[in-house]
C-alpha cells in the first residue's frame, strides 16, 4: 500500500510540476517518505520524434472559420466540427511580435521558434542587432537553427512546405539571412555580395537534412530554367545528389517512387505550390498535397532509429488571405487538417510529440449574427425565430447585404465606392475590406498552440514565441 501511494504522490507532483513565465520548469516535489531506499524519480516521458506544424497566417478566426468551412463540406451546419488538433488536451496562447515589430512578418516568427530567440521582421537566424540587408553585422550575431542542432545529434531532419522552401518559413530550419528575400543569388543587391552571406538556396542544399518538399524551382537553377544569376547552367539539385547521394523529384508519382534509404528533394512548382481551390478546377496536377508530402516525410523519417524532427508548413493559408480570398485561405486550411490527421494516426503518442500553430494571425474577421449553418462563405442571413424572421440577407445601411468573412484591409476594399458594389460569395470570392491595400496585412493578436504526446504539458497559458523552441529541446530531453 505505502508503494502505490508513493507512486501517486509521486504522479501528482509530476503532473503539478509548472511551466514559469521564461519557459523554465518549476523543480517536481521529493518523493514520498514511505518510498523505499534507493527508488528513482518519476522523469518526464522524453519524445523520439516532434513534428511541428505550421499554419502559416492560421489565426484563431481562421481556425474557428475553417472549423465551420470543414464540418459544412460534410453535410454538417459547421460549428459543431472539431479540428483534428482540437482533441489535443495542452493549449496555449502565443505571443508573435517581432523585436521591431507589434505586428510581425513570417521570418521573424518562424525564426523565433528555430531558434529560441525573437529578432527583427524580415531576417532569418541572425539576432537582432544587425539591420535588415546588411550582411556583415549579420554574419557577427547569427543565432542557433534547430535544424543544425538536430542533424548534429544524428536525428533525420524533414522539411515540408506549400510554399516556396526557400520561404520564410520553412528557411528558418536551416539558413541564416539578413533578407528573407535572399532566396537565390540574384535577388542579393550588388553591393552585399561577396562579403560571406549565401542565398537562401545554396544553404539548403549545402545543409544536413533527410526530407525538403517544397515550391520553388526557380531559385535552384540558371537562367535556362529559372533565375540564378551565377550561372545560365547552374544546377543546384545536380550538384546536391551528387554531393549526398540523394534523389531529386519534381511531382507526386517521382517522389512515390524515390528511395526511402536516401534523402530526397522534392521542388514541385517554379514559385509556390498550387492551391487547393485551384487544385480542384484541375491545375497542378502532378503535385503532391501537403497530406501527400507529410506522409512522405513521416514515413522516411520514421526509419530512423534515433528519432526525427519535422516541420511541416501550410504556407498558402497566408497567401489567401494576403490576396483577400478567404474560400481559398479555408481549403488550404482544411487540406493542413488532413495532413495533421494523417500525422495522428501514423505516429506513436507515447514517444512522438505533435504540436500545431501559428505564426502570426491576419485582419480576418467573422461577424455579422449570421444564423446557425449560415453559409461560412456567404451573405449574412439572421438566426431562425429572431426578431427580424425573415429568410433574406440581412441589409445593412447602404441597403446591401453583407458576408460573414470581412477584412480589416486589402485589395477587397470598397472604400470611396459608392454605392458599395453587392459582396461576392463562394470560395473564389474576394471579401470586402475596410482599407485599401495592394495585400491584406496580418494581424498583431495571440495565436493558439496546441500540443499532445511527450512534452505537450509544456503548452499553458500565454508564452512567448521562441518558447516553442524550448518545449522541443526539452521534450527531447537536451535541457
Amino acid at each position: 500500500m505505502n508503494r502505490i501511494l508513493a507512486t501517486l504522490a509521486a504522479t501528482i507532483a509530476l503532473s503539478l510540476g509548472a511551466c514559469t513565465h521564461d519557459g523554465g520548469t518549476a523543480p517536481l516535489a521529493s518523493a514520498s517518505p514511505a518510498e523505499p531506499m534507493g527508488a528513482e524519480a518519476i522523469e518526464a516521458p522524453r519524445a523520439k520524434n516532434v513534428i511541428l506544424f505550421i499554419g502559416d497566417g492560421m489565426g484563431i478566426s481562421t481556425i474557428t472559420a475553417a472549423r465551420i468551412y470543414a464540418g459544412q463540406k460534410r453535410g454538417q451546419s459547421g460549428e459543431e466540427y472539431v479540428l483534428p488538433f482540437e482533441t489535443f488536451d495542452n493549449v496555449a496562447l502565443v505571443k508573435t511580435y517581432n523585436t521591431n515589430a507589434q505586428v510581425p512578418d513570417s521570418a521573424g516568427t518562424a525564426t523565433a521558434m528555430h531558434s529560441g530567440a525573437k529578432t527583427r521582421i524580415g531576417v532569418l537566424g541572425v539576432g537582432p542587432e544587425a539591420e535588415r540587408g546588411d550582411c556583415s553585422p549579420a554574419l557577427s550575431h547569427p543565432l542557433p537553427l534547430l535544424g543544425e542542432e538536430v542533424a548534429q545529434r544524428g536525428l533525420a531532419l524533414g522539411i515540408v512546405s506549400t510554399a516556396r522552401i526557400t520561404h520564410a518559413t520553412p528557411a528558418s530550419v536551416y539558413a541564416r539571412s539578413p533578407d528573407r528575400n535572399w532566396e537565390s543569388d540574384s535577388s542579393i543587391p550588388e553591393d552585399e555580395r561577396g562579403v560571406g552571406c549565401a542565398d537562401i538556396a545554396s544553404q539548403l542544399v549545402g545543409a544536413d537534412w533527410d526530407v525538403a518538399l517544397g515550391g520553388g524551382t526557380a531559385a535552384f537553377f540558371g537562367s535556362a530554367q529559372g533565375g540564378r544569376r551565377s550561372e545560365a547552367g547552374a544546377d543546384l539539385p545536380g550538384e546536391w545528389a551528387m554531393r549526398t547521394g540523394g534523389t531529386y523529384v519534381e511531382d507526386a508519382a517521382e517522389l512515390e517512387a524515390a528511395p526511402t534509404d536516401a534523402p530526397v528533394l522534392g521542388l514541385f512548382s517554379p514559385s509556390h505550390m498550387t492551391y487547393m481551390a485551384d487544385r480542384a478546377k484541375g491545375e497542378g496536377a502532378d503535385e503532391p498535397t501537403l497530406t501527400d508530402m507529410t506522409a512522405q516525410a513521416i514515413a522516411r523519417l520514421d526509419a530512423d532509429p534515433d528519432g526525427y524532427y519535422l516541420m511541416v508548413e501550410s504556407g498558402r493559408i497566408d497567401h489567401g488571405h494576403h490576396a483577400g480570398q478567404a474560400g481559398y485561405a479555408l481549403e488550404e486550411a482544411v487540406e493542413f487538417a488532413r495532413a495533421i490527421q494523417h500525422a495522428i494516426d501514423n505516429t506513436d503518442p507515447a514517444e512522438t510529440l505533435i504540436m500545431v500553430t501559428a505564426d502570426h494571425s491576419h485582419v480576418f474577421t467573422i461577424a455579422g449574427y449570421p444564423r446557425r449553418g449560415n453559409d461560412i462563405l456567404g451573405l449574412v442571413v439572421p438566426p431562425e425565430g429572431d426578431i427580424s424572421n425573415t429568410e433574406e440577407p440581412i441589409a445593412a445601411l447602404d441597403g446591401k447585404p453583407y458576408t460573414t468573412l470581412g477584412y480589416g484591409n486589402g485589395p477587397g476594399a470598397i472604400t470611396g465606392e459608392d454605392p458599395r458594389p453587392d459582396p461576392a460569395t463562394g470560395v473564389d470570392a474576394r471579401q470586402q475590406a475596410a482599407i485599401p491595400l495592394g495585400s491584406e496585412t496580418h494581424g498583431g493578436e495571440d495565436v493558439a498552440l496546441y500540443a499532445q504526446g511527450p512534452g505537450a504539458s509544456e503548452a499553458r497559458g500565454v508564452i512567448e514565441q521562441n518558447v516553442i523552441y524550448d518545449i522541443i529541446r526539452k521534450a527531447f530531453g537536451w535541457e
